[in-house]
């Protein structure tokens, strides 16, 4: 009697171990699908940039997301809408930093997720997405060519099509950054100054901007030559595709910037500036030596408006204000680049 009696204890004991297992799986589950996946970032004072741009510039650190850029705070936030309704899997085209959120969240979600990529993505950035459980195809020569393969994969498959920034839930995610600024910044910034690719970031601060009272902070939005589909549109007054992407900052690469972004940029005090592929370089490398840390070239374009002097050049024409108020720059990712990689941007860019 004992000894069945003890079994029975066992037996019960066991299923009552899975049982709080099972429901620890569930709880995170849950947690999962209703936790930002976004971290609020840090906001560090740059005294070498403060030097150079004759304010106080302040870095929202942004390439310290858990999925190495800012594009973690929109596409964290449509996926979990999604994943709520339920779906088959994710489908993502991606140069790097949207894949590796859309890949980083999926995962955490238990969804599946596809990244489709053009053949100019780096392997590291290929090896990064595998690692995180994603299924990588790589298709077309540019992201526009990899968007279409993922919306047929969509369209053919059941996938829940994830764009990497042109959709509403998404501006909304990236409005956090600014909500954050709000909470510590001891004051309105003069201006905020953003690298543009297809829009999204842009649409996501302007929200961010209304969301908190500051409609009338400055925009300060940069793009590589190139790359450069926002200032191509602003300068006809209607949406332009770049006949290719010619820049080496493959992470702005998208040969049409987003319709909200190019209506924003119409109606706000957004300023469009164009700066080279070298000089997105030398800022990375200047901000490695002063800061100790490694972006990619998509950033660089944002730190070039200190390091090239685009912000003084733009309070000498009267589109900044004299005196300027506290500047931020967003540092919106990290996660496409290695030393080696900076090594061929020098060979490649340099020459």
């Amino acid at each position: 009697m004992q000894t069945c009696l003890g079994a029975h204890c066992a037996q019960v004991a066991g299923q009552k171990s899975v049982w709080r297992g099972n429901t620890q799986h569930i709880r995170a589950a849950m947690a999962a699908s209703t936790q930002a996946f976004h971290v609020p970032t840090p906001l560090l004072e740059s005294l070498e940039l403060s030097k150079l741009a004759g304010t106080t510039v302040y870095l929202k650190m942004d390439n310290a997301q858990p999925s190495g850029s800012f594009k973690i705070r929109g596409i964290g936030h449509l996926c979990q809408k999604v994943a709520r309704t339920g779906c088959k899997g994710f489908v993502c085209s991606s140069g790097g930093n949207a894949g590796l959120a859309a890949a980083f969240v999926a995962k955490k979600l238990g969804v599946p997720a596809t990244i489709i990529v053009p053949d100019s993505s780096s392997d590291l950035v290929i090896h990064k997405l595998r690692d995180h459980g994603a299924t990588v195809q790589v298709f077309g020569k540019v992201w526009d060519d990899a968007n279409e393969e993922a919306h047929r994969l969509a369209d053919s498959e059941g996938l829940q099509y994830v764009p990497p920034f042109d959709h509403p839930l998404i501006w909304e995610g990236h409005a956090s950054i600014v909500k954050e600024l709000k909470a510590y910044l001891p004051t309105k910034p003069g201006a905020i100054v953003v690298a543009v690719g297809g829009g999204g970031l842009l649409c996501g601060v302007v929200e961010g901007l209304k969301e908190v009272g500051w409609e009338d902070v400055p925009i300060v939005a940069m793009e590589t030559k190139g790359a450069d589909c926002l200032n191509a549109a602003m300068k006809v007054g209607k949406l332009v595709t770049l006949p290719d992407i010619t820049s080496a900052a493959k992470c702005l690469g998208a040969k049409t910037v987003c319709t909200q972004a190019f209506e924003y940029a119409q109606q706000g005090s957004i300023i469009s500036e164009v700066i080279s592929d070298l000089q997105a370089l030398q800022a990375v490398e200047r901000f490695l030596d002063e800061e100790r840390i490694l972006v990619e070239l998509a950033c660089g374009a944002a730190l070039s408006a200190v390091y090239s002097g685009v912000t003084r050049r733009l309070q000498e024409e009267g589109r900044l204000p004299t005196p300027l108020g506290p500047l931020v720059v967003i540092v919106c990712g990290g996660s496409s680049i290695s030393l080696a990689q900076l090594q061929e941007y020098q060979r490649q860019i340099q020459g």
